[in-house]
């Protein structure tokens, strides 16, 4: 059976991208039989809120999306095996696997410090991915609060097929080098934390957008090394637009659905207004869950006849 996961941080209100992507998660999974797990990442701690956390939960059942597993209710009790904070045993437990084989080693190399190291001046594009030189690979640093652990990445190529984009390629020697796991703050990072998730909860789908699409190679060797011998299928969708080459984003206080709902906007406008800025619909228009997701469908025909086969 597939098994996929809608997973937002509550870093902020849902936006019409996270609606996007749950209507491609839902839409997906359920036209293939399969499961949807939900799954609160909230490994940043400095950042995620549970007030945020409140409203995803409101906003998802508002909208008509609800979980196979765990139900909004189990988040809404308490501890729940779905959110990230609740789920330190299983990271330590990753780690330690990692840090037997002889993979995981102390780093304390600042931000501007792996800039200089690119680019010379360390006042470089802020927006462009950082790649770790392996300055501390060797030193053998003690495990000291205030340093980030990283772990080794062999320096293959890894050959993947994304389920829109086809077969594709990606070096993560090159592309960012040994990766964060945990970083100087304590935090477990996102690259980290998803990857130990969807092997630990038997994810085989993911289904996320395409400024994602950099970190599939990364997160199938990791994957790898913690003992997953076959990797989840990926399918990275387009992404919502303000414009040519900002997404939207809830940290730039983007329209939400939090906002949507308070001017008056019914869960049928919210869902037509998401088709319609992702491209599926030529005018905003009201549209039921049911009716988005067959649009969805019917435009990733061909995927769900590959998903069936795999099912």
């Amino acid at each position: 059976m597939i098994v996929s996961r809608f997973a937002p941080a509550p870093t902020g209100f849902l936006h019409l991208g996270h609606v996007v992507n749950a209507l491609h998660v839902w839409g997906l999974t359920r036209a293939v039989g399969g499961r949807v797990l939900l799954r609160i990442e909230d490994h940043d701690r400095q950042r995620s809120r549970a007030e945020y956390e409140r409203a995803i939960l409101d906003d998802l059942e508002w909208l008509g999306f609800v979980p196979d597993e765990p139900s909004l209710a189990a988040f809404r009790a308490g501890p729940c095996v779905g959110r990230q904070r609740d789920r330190q045993p299983v990271y330590d437990e990753a780690l330690r696997r990692l840090k037997d084989a002889g993979l995981i080693y102390a780093c304390d190399c600042t931000r501007r410090e792996l800039r200089e190291a690119m680019d010379g001046s360390g006042a470089g594009d802020t927006d462009r991915e950082l790649r770790y030189s392996g300055r501390c690979a060797e030193r053998r640093l003690e495990w000291l609060p205030g340093r980030g652990l990283r772990v080794r990445l062999p320096s293959s190529v890894e050959r993947f097929d994304d389920l829109r984009h086809g077969a594709l390629e990606q070096q993560p020697s090159a592309q960012c080098g040994d990766l964060l796991v945990k970083d100087r703050d304590g935090n477990w990072t996102y690259q980290f934390a998803v990857t130990v998730d969807d092997l630990e909860q038997g994810v085989t789908l993911v289904i996320r957008g395409d400024d994602l699409l950099a970190s599939t190679g990364r997160q199938i060797q990791l994957a790898r090394l913690l003992g997953r011998v076959v990797p989840p299928r990926f399918l990275h969708h387009g992404l919502i637009m303000k414009s040519a080459t900002q997404k939207l984003s809830k940290a730039d206080r983007d329209t939400s659905v939090r906002d949507m709902r308070a001017s008056g906007c019914s869960p049928e406008a919210v869902l037509g207004r998401a088709m319609h800025a992702a491209g599926f619909i030529a005018q905003p228009s009201q549209l039921s869950r049911v009716e988005a997701e067959t649009c969805v469908v019917e435009r990733y025909a061909s995927v769900c006849d590959s998903l069936k086969e795999m099912s």
